[in-house]
């Protein structure tokens, strides 16, 4: 579900935008998308309610990563203990360009990125250890 629809709540509104200093900080020159997602039926049918997902944009197809766009989605799972908070089960990263999807990654499983190009050896590493962050983000409630 697109970030801005995400942030109802100041705990919430707070963790995503240290996700996105997070990533801004790593990868500069980057635009942030809080609303990733178009808002037509169809779309919204492909929509996972229980996760935050937010793209980034570089300004031109970047080499190192193998693509322009970024899309990070954050899975989530009800904590039973506080129910109005979320912790974050996972991360997954993809990365487009004009030719479609060329990578992902999940840290759910063995986080080893999957497509036709994928990253960089050093911007992978860099992806892994923002994946990290971002649960450490979501777990330090």
């Amino acid at each position: 579900m697109n970030a801005a629809e995400q942030a109802t709540n100041l705990r919430a509104a707070s963790k995503i935008a240290s996700v996105v200093g997070l990533f801004k900080a790593k990868f500069q020159d980057v635009r942030s998308d809080l609303k990733p997602w178009m808002n037509d039926p169809d779309t919204r049918d492909l929509v996972d309610p229980d996760s935050i997902d937010i793209g980034f944009h570089f300004p031109g197809r970047s080499r190192r990563f193998q693509s322009r766009s970024i899309l990070v989605q954050i899975r989530l799972a009800d904590d039973p203990v506080h129910p109005e908070e979320c912790r974050a089960i996972g991360v997954e990263l993809a990365g487009f360009d004009h030719t479609g999807k060329q990578w992902q990654l999940s840290t759910i499983g063995q986080w080893d990125f999957e497509g036709k190009t994928c990253p960089a050896e050093e911007a992978a590493h860099e992806l892994k250890s923002f994946c990290r962050q971002v649960l450490e983000i979501f777990d330090g409630s």
